[in-house]
């Protein structure tokens, strides 16, 4: 009897040994495959809100979360109701299995699978069919994930796994895509209904049947009841509560950015974003409904930056993604754009640390010519004497220009390249042309760049996501930052500069206000022309909508705004014009005072331009002559001359000077005894031929009339325009046959080598 129990014993330790042998076997030769579909990808909004979703190759979507993001609600339901003694077993439950064996022999049907969550687990990774054969299978995958993996991760893979319906799997998904919530913010109710919904998803869907969903969730309760897991207060209160969700949708926002940040981290299951996702949802809502206001085809772009830290808050690369008339998944935030003049505060605030001006120092707003550039547009829309501030302000070309020529244009280029403003040109030869727009770049780097007017000078790059480090790279001087700031506008809400392109094909907003970057671009992606398209009258408005938008968002949060302090290195000064350097109010050199902000104490004299002659009488600034004891001019080598010296406006300025402000006003009468000769004699620039505001007659039976236009006085080449188009380069005093067709007003001008400007109005009758 012993003998025989003993080979009993050895059969069955044999047996189990052939058992653990055979699955050790197994194990190696059929792995378990955890990754079986091509990964999902979410973007997440700062709260953790899904913004948007990439779906698998199936088209299933899953928002993995980790087990202490489970609410313990759900915990409790799903432990109870599906596997009680998940934590006790080796992932199979025997008694599970002999229990649904015996149901399902004697109701000659599968009433159940004896199923543990292990086993689910192992069916969900490798599928099978309803057999004895595919019974087993899952038991020895469910072995096989008990051996690798602990009883919390195979839990994990089971919340992440189980179907909800559709094209959802996980807990993560379906808790957004149903009750637009986080897991952790389930109610009991909620948590109930989401354990049980796994057990036939496509039946018992909440949005499409409600009424069974109920029924279920109400079974499980019972459950829970009879294991005494709630109290029945808190059973008979969850009882109560209807079965209702919102129609199920998915994440739809910020796609653009969305497809950005996938590509740039193909390998990344959930994206953390710094996206505010109300701000989002406005911005977007604010693009759509701006779009009908736009002419057709016509996108817009708004990005909005944190600029304390650098986080990109809100991200409408379209005006609408789902518009393909607009060519609406084009994102404009990453596409190369003219910027017409929105580098201009660039220049202006490194020739304030270069030294070469204040925010007072007087520019040159008057036609000029050179092998570079040639103007367009001579007619009377001129400033003439322009303060640098004023320039800025009213965005205008030529104070511009005549500062890029002097800085050099290479040298602008590669001082913004440094900070990662890349200007993209036919060649990329950098010019002059590229303050006024003639380069292209893209809005994220143009908005980054402008963050050195807020963060003291440093440049500092996007942050789109949450573990993406803050770089920044010194650009111009706190100083400066603080000046030009100062000169774009004295809001402290707000201060912005536009841009328009050249053909009206882009229209630009970018502002800063105490705490966010506003970055604002209109017009067509194909590159079409709108006319009438600014960025005043176009993106100035949506600008002014985003900020109040964000600085009531300030207010609701009870935060208060960032100050802008004035930097120690700033002071002010008053200056005078014509030098841009400070005299007395009462000297007669000091023709207009000015209120100038300072950096470092340094008082740039007003600049001259390239195209200044050796001739002394044409240079601006300080110009020595002798005069006798009458105040009379004389020659220097006079007896009894003595020097004087006298502040001179640019040459170019004469046209629009106050009389008593031109050369002929502050050059004393010469003395006929002992006279000055040649190159130090100022001959100003007439045109003879017609009179100002002349009326010109037509013969009998002609379609033209021909007048004779000769120059008088200035030096050098001479330049004619006629209505703003160039007709003829003479020299000296060549004369210039004037040839017009055209009834109506005419304007002619008439520019020499030292930049003086002659002009006048004609009407051809």
């Amino acid at each position: 009897m012993k003998k025989c129990l003993l080979n009993i014993l050895v059969c069955l330790f044999s047996f189990i040994l052939l058992l653990l042998g055979s699955f050790f076997v197994a194990d190696h030769l059929f792995p378990l495959s955890i990754a079986k579909n091509k990964t999902t990808q979410t973007i997440l909004a700062q709260d953790g809100t899904p913004l948007w979703r990439f779906a698998d190759e199936n088209g299933i979507w899953r928002y993995p979360i980790e087990l202490d993001q489970v609410p313990n609600d759900y915990l409790d339901v799903l432990l109870n109701y599906e596997d009680r003694y998940f934590y006790d077993h080796f992932g199979v439950n025997p008694a599970s299995l002999l229990r649904a064996a015996w149901q399902n022999i004697s109701n000659k049907k599968i009433i159940s699978g004896g199923s543990t969550i292990s086993m689910q687990v192992a069916r969900l990774l490798h599928p099978h069919d309803r057999s004895m054969a595919g019974k087993f299978q899952q038991i020895f995958r469910a072995l096989q994930l008990e051996r690798h993996f602990t009883k919390d991760q195979i839990l994990t893979l089971y919340i992440n796994r189980a179907p909800f319906g559709g094209a959802i799997e996980g807990l993560g998904a379906a808790s957004w895509s149903y009750f637009g919530k986080a897991p952790k913010s389930l109610t009991r109710g909620e948590a109930v209904l989401l354990a049980v919904l796994p057990q036939a998803p496509s039946r018992l869907r909440p949005d499409r049947y409600p009424q069974r969903a109920k029924q279920a969730r109400d079974k499980v309760l019972l459950r829970l009841a009879q294991y005494h897991v709630w109290s029945p207060d808190i059973i008979e209160q969850v009882r109560k509560e209807e079965v209702w969700v919102y129609p199920r949708k998915k994440p739809q926002l910020a796609p653009l950015l969305a497809r950005r940040l996938s590509q740039q981290y193909p390998d990344v299951d959930i994206i953390h974003s710094n996206i505010d996702h109300s701000l989002q949802y406005s911005l977007e809502d604010i693009a759509i409904n701006r779009k009908n206001q736009l002419p057709p085809k016509t996108s817009l772009a708004i990005l909005v930056v944190d600029h304390t830290d650098m986080s990109v808050k809100g991200y409408v690369g379209s005006a609408d993604f789902n518009d393909k008339e607009r060519f609406g998944q084009v994102d404009m935030i990453s596409a190369l754009r003219s910027p017409g003049s929105t580098l201009k505060p660039f220049m202006y605030a490194l020739a304030i640390d270069d030294g070469m001006i204040h925010s007072e120092s007087l520019l040159q707003d008057t036609p000029r010519i050179s092998s570079d550039y040639r103007p367009t547009n001579f007619d009377e829309d001129f400033y003439g004497p322009i303060s640098a501030t004023e320039a800025l302000k009213n965005s205008l070309n030529l104070p511009a220009v005549q500062l890029i020529e002097l800085y050099g244009p290479k040298r602008f280029a590669g001082k913004l390249a440094s900070v990662g403003l890349l200007l993209v040109s036919t060649g990329n030869n950098p010019n002059i042309s590229y303050i006024l727009g003639g380069a292209s770049l893209r809005m994220d780097n143009l908005v980054s760049a402008y963050s050195a007017f807020a963060r003291h000078g440093r440049v500092s790059s996007l942050r789109f996501i949450q573990d993406e480090p803050l770089l920044s790279k010194p650009f111009i001087s706190d100083g400066s930052a603080w000046i030009t700031r100062q000169m774009l506008g004295n809001n402290r809400l707000l201060v912005y500069k536009t841009g328009t392109s050249y053909g009206y094909r882009d229209a630009w907003a970018i502002g800063i206000n105490p705490r966010y970057l506003i970055g604002i671009w209109v017009g067509r992606p194909d590159g079409t022309p709108v006319v009438g398209q600014y960025g005043a009258i176009t993106a100035v408005p949506i600008l002014q909508q985003v900020n109040t938008l964000l600085l009531n968002k300030e207010r609701r949060l009870n935060r208060p705004l960032p100050l802008v302090t004035q930097p120690a290195t700033v002071t002010s000064e008053k200056i005078c014009w014509p030098t841009g350097q400070i005299l007395p109010a009462t000297d007669e050199n000091c023709h207009r005072q000015k209120k100038a902000w300072i950096l470092n104490n340094m008082l740039p004299p007003t600049l001259d331009t390239l195209t200044a002659l050796n001739n002394n009488l044409y240079r601006s600034g300080w110009v020595t002559i002798w005069v006798n004891d009458e105040g009379k001019r004389v020659s220097a080598d006079c007896s009894n001359a003595h020097k004087k010296q006298i502040a001179l406006w640019p040459i170019a300025l004469e046209n629009w000077l106050l009389p008593k402000e031109r050369r002929q006003s502050l050059f004393p009468e010469i003395d006929k005894n002992c006279p000055v000769f040649g190159k130090d004699t100022f001959l100003p620039l007439n045109i003879i031929g017609l009179r100002d505001k002349q009326l010109v007659k037509r013969l009998p039976g002609q379609h033209r009339v021909t007048i004779d236009v000769t120059p008088q006085g200035g030096i050098g080449d001479k330049w004619w325009f006629l209505d703003g188009e160039l007709i003829a380069h003479t020299y000296d005093d060549q004369k210039v046959p004037l040839t017009v067709m055209q009834k109506g007003l005419h304007h002619l001008l008439l520019l020499d080598q030292s930049g003086q400007i002659s002009r006048m109005m004609f009407t051809l009758d």
